[in-house]
């Protein structure tokens, strides 16, 4: 059979073959080498993952997670030692006033003039506005003519009383006369007496015109211009005095606090109370407990209790919300541990104790009230006993522990150094959990 040639040097039999072969070469290729490459990087995952090591030396324990324990855990700690707890109860309060007064006219009038700027503190008397007096010193004047005309009727009828007592000693007039004369006397000193009345409540009107101050206090913007006609029946009055100094706060206590705090108003004792800002960070004042509400608001179970702040520098303002802290009593010399040793779980509130060997043990502990970073221990731990603030997070019952030098080189002096950077930051929220 004859086979042509190819000018390339190919036979015809050959062309299809070369084609396939051109076809399916590539793709295996490239499959091959992304099997290669899916192998190179298993293998470097398992390399970098699976667990191996090297033998250990003669003697070395072996590796901590393999049934026996690691080098000794670094931790702070502090000793329980005794101090003074205050019992504090932390509030949301409101300032109020112990005096508002809405100025208001106490007569119709012409606005003529005002005497005080907004804002102002002001004394009681002094000078705030000024109503149109004229209409009333009109109106005096014609009360004091009226009185003047009545008295002089009551001063010549009593004259003539006392010449018709003399003509009935003569027997010149009747007993009758005499005493229709003295009749007409008394019904001069009645009208008399009115006048009198007519004249005082016109000078009283007059006053009236002249507003001044009725306590001491801050003005506030003034509710009417000059130049506008008031009346006794205005709602919104002049202006609104506020009693600044002193001031009050009000806040609620829960009832069961009653029990504690009620004894010693009772026996005269002072309660102070501490108002903080908004944030409850800054200190705005220092008050005293004046009085408690006569009764409990079966709503929220709790009783309102008024405390009085001198604010003689105005920190405190009308209605501004602030953490009102009472203090109900101290409890002296009571063992206590950092907030920062306090742990929390499955077997309630606890802390880890550093035994003598430097193991440390789970100790359930029973809280009292926290106070500056500090926490009342009422049972499970004892003066000298010491608890770990410092690297519980992977503490377990009976692991051995190294206990963390403080900056002197001396490990009692971790009491001050450990722990002591979050115990401010937990304090309250501690105190609420409680």
């Amino acid at each position: 059979m004859d086979e042509r040639v190819d000018p390339r040097g190919t036979s015809d039999s050959d062309a299809p073959v070369s084609r396939a072969t051109q076809g399916t070469s590539r793709p295996s290729r490239l499959g091959r080498l992304l099997f290669a490459l899916v192998l190179i990087a298993a293998a470097g995952l398992a390399f970098r993952f699976w667990p191996h090591g090297q033998p250990a030396p003669s003697g070395a324990p072996p590796a901590a997670g393999r049934g026996t324990q690691g080098p000794p855990q670094l931790v702070g700690f502090a000793t329980v030692d005794k101090g003074d707890v205050r019992v504090i109860l932390n509030e949301l309060g409101t300032v109020t006033s112990l005096a508002t007064v809405t100025v208001k006219t106490q007569i119709a009038g012409q606005f003529v003039e005002i005497g005080f700027k907004e804002g102002q503190t002001v004394s009681k008397g002094d000078f705030l506005a000024q109503v149109d007096p004229r209409p009333y010193q009109v109106a005096l004047q014609q009360a004091q003519g009226q009185l003047a005309r009545d008295q002089g009727l009551l001063d010549q009828a009593q004259v003539d009383l006392a010449r018709y007592q003399t003509l009935s000693k003569q027997d010149s007039i009747s007993k009758q006369q005499v005493d229709d004369q003295r009749f007409i006397v008394e019904q001069y000193k009645g009208t008399v007496l009115a006048d009198q009345a007519n004249v005082n409540n016109a000078k009283l009107n007059l006053s009236y015109c002249r507003i001044v101050a009725p306590i001491d206090g801050q003005v506030g913007l003034r509710q009417v211009d000059p130049g506008n006609y008031i009346q006794i029946s205005d709602t919104n009055g002049v202006v609104v005095i506020t009693q600044m100094s002193p001031i009050s706060v009000l806040f609620s206590v829960p009832e069961d606090s009653l029990t504690e705090i009620l004894p010693q108003i009772r026996g005269g004792a002072t309660l102070n109370v501490d108002a903080y800002d908004r944030a409850n960070v800054k200190k705005l004042a220092t008050g005293q407990v004046s009085t408690l509400d006569n009764q409990i608001d079966t709503t929220t179970g709790t009783v309102k209790v008024r405390a009085v702040f001198d604010n003689a520098d105005h920190l405190l303002f009308p209605n501004q919300f602030v953490n009102a802290r009472l203090l109900v009593k101290t409890l002296k010399d009571t063992p206590r541990v950092p907030v920062a040793a306090i742990q929390r779980g499955e077997p309630g509130t606890f802390v880890y104790v550093v035994g003598a060997d430097d193991t440390v043990a789970v100790r359930v502990v029973k809280l009292g009230p926290t106070d500056d970073g500090y926490v009342a221990i009422l049972s499970g731990l004892a003066p000298g006993d010491k608890v770990v603030t410092d690297g519980t997070d992977r503490l377990r019952d009976g692991i051995k522990v190294a206990l963390r030098p403080a900056a002197g080189g001396g490990r009692g002096a971790a009491d001050a150094a450990s722990g002591r950077s979050g115990e401010g930051r937990r304090a309250n929220g501690q105190n609420k959990a409680q």
